[in-house]
């Protein structure tokens, strides 16, 4: 065979090859464009479809039994102070409750001492802690306690894994000033959070914080259920809605209607407010806001030893993280706490701040009745 028909044969041959690679490029592309198209024309996608909203699975009734689990913000011990140094020993008990979390609905909430958060822990820099944890007989899972206060491995979560009718304790002492978050360390460590195991510990510095008239304690955390949103029954925890980070509610100190219906924080014209503020999470970030204030003062991360912020409108707080916000009360009415992700305050995200005292037009004034509206 000479060359000139060894070159027209090779040509062939890899014409013959481009003609077969094209036409499974075109079946490939037929296929994917198939994939994208609905039944009724429309056009979707793959990440579409993974969005789309579950589906309410059937659930029981709700629980005559149910509690409220939601823990009154003005629930915390007094300041430190002056004090020096001590030993300090914090009893706790993981306990499992069925709760009220929304209108009609129940839920079986994990806790530590049958309120969400958990007790407000409070010490300061270099006391030595033993905190000492009780996993309540009638509890059905292993719970544990891990302090994000601690300088040691897990927090502390390594020594407490106890089972039903349990009791670990571990010490350590109070190295670095902060708020500070603590939870349940015990996998899935995720679903231990969101079920309420979640509360804020407080390590003042030497000499304490500076004193004002009010503190308040909220957390925000986010629930996921096997019912939908808003639908009437009892409902346990959903883990595939857990990992896929889309809750059904979000809620501050526990439940809904917390901090409106069952706590709302009541202060005077006049006074200084400090606000304790922690994301037990798991996985939502806040924007944590108070409608028609200013803070004068923010802690920024709950950092306390170093120069606060001034003038703050919105402040983030990281899931797992915490801050402190401090103002002065001008006006009397009703300032509503909301994350600024407002989508949640349709889910009923919200509390109310009830000031009361004489009006300051100087500050604020406005014709007609004001009607407690805000965003």
């Amino acid at each position: 065979m000479n060359a000139p028909q060894v070159m027209r044969r090779a040509r062939l041959e890899l014409d013959v090859l481009l003609f077969a690679v094209a036409a499974l490029a075109l079946a490939v592309l037929a296929v994917g464009a198939a994939n994208c198209v609905g039944s009724d024309g429309g056009t979707r996608s793959s990440s579409n479809r993974a969005a789309a909203p579950p589906v309410a699975q059937p659930i029981g009734p709700a629980r005559a039994d149910a509690v409220d689990v939601a823990r009154d913000p003005a629930d915390l011990p007094p300041p430190v102070g002056q004090r020096p140094p001590q030993h300090v020993v914090v009893e706790l008990e993981a306990r499992e409750v069925v709760g009220r979390l929304a209108d009609g609905v129940t839920f079986t909430y994990w806790t530590f001492n049958g309120k969400v958060p958990g007790p407000f822990i409070r010490v300061r820099v270099g006391d030595t802690v033993t905190v000492r944890l009780t996993n309540a007989m009638e509890s059905s899972m292993v719970h544990s306690i891990d302090l994000h206060a601690v300088t040691g491995p897990g927090g502390g979560a390594v020594y407490t894994q106890a089972r039903p009718g349990e009791t670990k304790e571990f010490t350590f002492k109070a190295l670095n000033p902060g708020l500070y978050v603590y939870h349940c360390a015990t996998p899935p460590v995720a679903q231990h959070i969101a079920n309420g195991m979640y509360g804020l510990i407080l390590v003042e510095p030497e000499g304490g914080l500076p004193p004002v008239d009010r503190e308040f304690y909220v957390m925000e955390g986010d629930i996921y259920t096997t019912g939908a949103y808003g639908q009437k029954g009892h409902v346990e925890s959903d883990i595939d809605k857990l990992m896929a980070e889309t809750p059904d509610y979000y809620v501050f100190n526990g439940q809904v209607g917390a901090l409106t219906e069952l706590h709302p924080l009541r202060a005077r014209v006049g006074e200084t407010v400090r606000i304790f503020f922690g994301v037990g999470g798991p996985n939502a970030v806040s924007s944590f806001h108070v409608i028609g204030e200013i803070f004068d003062r923010v802690y920024d991360q709950a950092s306390l030893t170093g120069p606060a912020l001034t003038d703050v409108q919105t402040t983030l707080v990281p899931a797992g993280g915490a801050t402190v916000v401090e103002f002065r009360l001008q006006s009397p009415g009703r300032y509503i706490l909301v994350d600024h992700s407002l989508s949640r305050l349709m889910r009923n995200l919200a509390g109310y701040l009830e000031v009361e005292g004489p009006e300051n037009p100087e500050v604020f004034r406005g014709q007609g009745p004001a009607d407690n509206s805000g965003h």
